[in-house]
C-alpha cells in the first residue's frame, strides 16, 4: 500500500469509491486548512468534501449530506508499516 491516501474515497459501502483496507488504516482530511472529522466522501482533483447535514435523514434512513468545495488534503492517521 502506498504512503499517500487515494484521491477519491468514500466511507459508504455502497459507493464505488469505498475501500475497506484504506479506511481500516485510518484517513484524516484537512479541508480549507482545518481538520474535519465528519467527512463522508472526498475528491482531491475536483476539490470537494461531502459531510453529513446534521441529523437529517432521507426516505431510506441514510444521512443527508452536503458538498463543500475547497482545498482537500487527505492523510493517513497511522504511519506506514
Amino acid at each position: 500500500m502506498s504512503d499517500t491516501p487515494p484521491d477519491h474515497l468514500s466511507s459508504d459501502p455502497k459507493s464505488p469509491h469505498y475501500d475497506a483496507d484504506v479506511l481500516e488504516k485510518g484517513v484524516g482530511v484537512r479541508f480549507g486548512g482545518r481538520e474535519r472529522t465528519d467527512v463522508v466522501e472526498y475528491s482531491v482533483p475536483e476539490g470537494w468534501v461531502r459531510v453529513e447535514a446534521g441529523k437529517s435523514r432521507d426516505r431510506f434512513g441514510n444521512p443527508m449530506t452536503i458538498k463543500l468545495k475547497g482545498p482537500v488534503e487527505p492523510y493517513f492517521l497511522k504511519p506506514a508499516d
